[in-house]
């Protein structure tokens, strides 16, 4: 199934740049700058380092200042993970490299160069502190850095004629353009400070060009992680139907990803359709593919999680999200240049600019302004494009930190009278997505608990045992929903339905996925059957057990007598199926001024030496009954005889006004009633 385009609305921005940009200097003639996706920093160099190095990034509290020997112009510069070694690229053939420490150069270089005479240098990229890897036109140099003896050991070498290189700092993964197309792509994977070949793989091109050119770019190439899983995505722009003709392009671009599985070579697993081509771009933000379209400035959203057009092999989707725009972002102006100039304190930047740079997973850059932002989702506009709930909530349970969102969502679907425009089964398929996410955290739950490995608990028990992303349980159905609902629900008929209808579908689903349903969520159907005067409906659900036996429903049952007398016995019945209900009983039959019938149930169900015989005394006198008086206290005259061979009571018993009673009434002869009879009475 193809998914339902979303359009936002010119006040719902789904994407915002992040609130604080990283300023930098901007690119002069006399400055460059440099942008690392490994460490996320943004180098600026000033006349080839001599005048000075400037290094910040979104994770730096403080910038890194220092100076470098102008030997020539930079083409690259790059720190180690932990900042304990630049690496300057300033010719074809070798890397210069400096120790640091506190962020000081210690100001003596040392080089490694690239092997053979005709090799040059693409490019380079750090893979851990000390592994250093170089890209040459001929091949792979794994190379591992000796800080304290200012050397470079080669470890291995990949031999490889390669056009250019993209790198995945998030998987270790390093792809090898080769070939005249630039379409063979070989895989590396760095993993315990091995750099290892995978299989290599062909990504289709139609109409290759005649004679053969390099048509697959490193721009268009993006290797990253969705789900856990690594993935390569390659945009493909449409091509002229005659590879000579003048005719204009005309057409759409569509992504295709690559999926990197374990024992086999990457397959093609997803087709993204876009709605446009021309100049894209893209980001990669809480496992969702997002595309930027510069002459639009639109971007689409994709989540490769959700349901598309399958052809067995290959899902196509459409974008979830399709035509969203970055929220507008201003640029303060300090406050002198705006006084001076009279100009106001904030500058409208220009969105999707030509001069933006987008850099993975999720920064932009814009060299000529001197800024770096984060891209950042915003979920909130969602609860107002809820247009199909089902779609909706697959997409929200991916993400992160959606939890008040889709509780948001879940509210307005459940609200009176807003929600009878939503059908009662596609509520129910929402709470089945919920409750299938619930179910598979409880499962988690149990088999860290018994510590059983994974594998054999998933075999045994069918559970995916995946963490969700989000949880919505019991707990924040009622308190966030049905809770306020009743409180605030008009006084009708028709809420009261509407309230047994969603609960019961919430049941439903709940059992379905074998999620034992709490007594809170069961007092909600009960209280709203006894409003709408539908007993018989109750009774039935409690005849046939349809609802878990608990102290908290027998105590509502109770609480329902004077308006069904039946729920009396019902409640009864409840808790004598409960194991360890008896002394709740007991108390129930006393507050009836059911004296004899507690002690019997007491005698029968409850060890004789917990008995309380002052509670059973306390409540014999209240009936003002001297028949159930005198029965209760011979009965427990007679449990002193056989326990501690005399009939007294002791004094921590506290029953001296009792006995005291019963002189009154009986003196100390006995009287005609016999302790089975008195046992015996109703």
């Amino acid at each position: 199934m193809s998914q339902t385009t979303i359009e936002a609305t010119e006040t719902n921005f789904l994407l915002q740049l992040s609130q604080t940009a990283i300023h930098f200097e901007p690119v002069t003639k006399i400055t460059n700058v440099f942008y690392d996706e490994v460490t996320r920093q943004v180098f600026t160099v000033r006349s080839g380092g001599a005048t000075g190095v400037n290094v910040k990034g979104p994770k730096m509290k403080n910038p890194i200042n220092f100076c470098v020997e102008d030997k020539g112009a930079v083409q690259s510069i790059k720190f180690s993970p932990d900042q304990q070694i630049l690496a300057i690229q300033r010719t074809s053939k070798s890397v210069e490299f400096q120790n640091f420490s506190n962020q000081v150069p210690d100001g003596v270089e040392y080089s490694q160069s690239c092997r053979g005479s005709s090799t040059t240098i693409i490019g380079f990229v750090w893979v851990s502190n000390t592994d250093f890897i170089l890209v040459t036109n001929q091949g792979i140099e794994h190379y591992q850095v000796i800080p304290d003896k200012r050397y470079l050991r080669a470890v291995k070498n990949h031999s490889i004629q390669g056009n250019w290189f993209v790198y995945c700092p998030l998987s270790g993964l390093l792809l090898v353009s080769s070939g005249p197309l630039g379409t063979s792509l070989q895989p590396y994977l760095f993993k315990n400070h091995q750099l290892l070949r995978l299989t290599k793989f062909e990504v289709d091109f139609p109409n290759p060009p005649q004679p053969a050119r390099l048509c697959l770019v490193e721009r268009d190439v993006t290797p990253t992680v969705l789900y856990n899983q690594m993935v390569v995505l390659v945009l493909k722009h449409p091509t002229k139907p005659n590879p000579t003709s003048s005719r204009e392009v005309t057409g759409k671009s569509e992504i295709v990803v690559y999926t990197l599985c374990k024992d086999s070579p990457p397959r093609k697993t997803h087709i993204l359709q876009l709605e446009t081509s021309g100049k894209l771009a893209v980001s990669i933000l809480d496992n969702l593919i997002i595309v930027h379209h510069q002459a639009s400035k639109t971007s689409s959203v994709f989540d490769i999680n959700l349901t598309g057009e399958s052809d067995g092999r290959v899902v196509t989707l459409r974008p979830f999200l399709a035509s969203v725009t970055i929220r507008p972002y201003f640029l303060n102006i300090p406050a002198s240049a705006a006084m001076l100039n009279h100009e106001p304190s904030q500058m409208s930047c220009e969105l999707y600019s030509p001069n933006w740079v987008f850099f993975q997973p999720n920064i932009i850059i814009d060299a000529l302004l001197g800024c770096l932002w984060s891209l950042e989702l915003v979920l909130t506009p969602l609860i107002n494009m809820a247009e199909n709930p089902c779609e909706l909530f697959d997409f929200l349970l991916q993400r992160t930190d959606a939890k008040p969102t889709a509780m948001e969502v879940l509210s307005r679907l459940m609200c009176f009278p807003h929600s009878l425009s939503v059908e009662l089964p596609v509520l129910g398929r929402v709470f089945d997505k919920l409750n299938e996410a619930y179910r598979n955290q409880l499962d988690i739950e149990i088999q860290s608990q018994i510590a059983m490995p994974a594998g054999a608990f998933q075999l045994a028990t069918g559970s995916s045992s995946r963490r969700p992303n989000m949880v919505i349980d019991q707990t924040n159905i009622y308190s966030r929903i049905l809770s306020p609902m009743i409180e605030n629900k008009p006084a009708n008929e028709a809420c009261d339905r509407f309230i047994v209808a969603i609960v019961s579908e919430y049941i439903r689903s709940l059992v379905q996925y074998h999620i034992p349903v709490q007594h809170f969520i069961y007092e909600v159907l009960i209280e709203a059957f006894a409003r709408l005067g539908q007993f018989y409906q109750l009774h039935q659900l409690f005849q046939y057990h349809a609802v878990a036996d608990s102290k908290p429903l027998a105590c509502l049952l109770l609480s329902l007598e004077s308006v069904y007398p039946a729920a009396y016995q019902l409640a009864i019945d409840m808790l004598k199926r409960i194991s360890n209900a008896n002394e709740e009983i007991v108390e129930i039959l006393l507050s009836k001024n059911k004296v004899l019938s507690a002690l019997r149930f007491a005698r029968d169900m409850i060890p004789i030496e917990s008995i309380s015989a002052r509670k059973f005394l306390e409540a014999a006198q209240n009936s003002q009954d001297p028949s159930v008086f005198y029965g209760v206290y011979q009965y427990f005259q007679q449990r002193n005889q056989r326990a501690r061979g005399s009939p007294a009571f002791l004094k921590g018993e506290h029953c001296e006004v009792y006995s005291r009673h019963f002189k009154l009434l009986f003196g100390d002869g006995d009287s005609n009633i016999s302790l089975s009879d008195s046992l015996s009475m109703g």
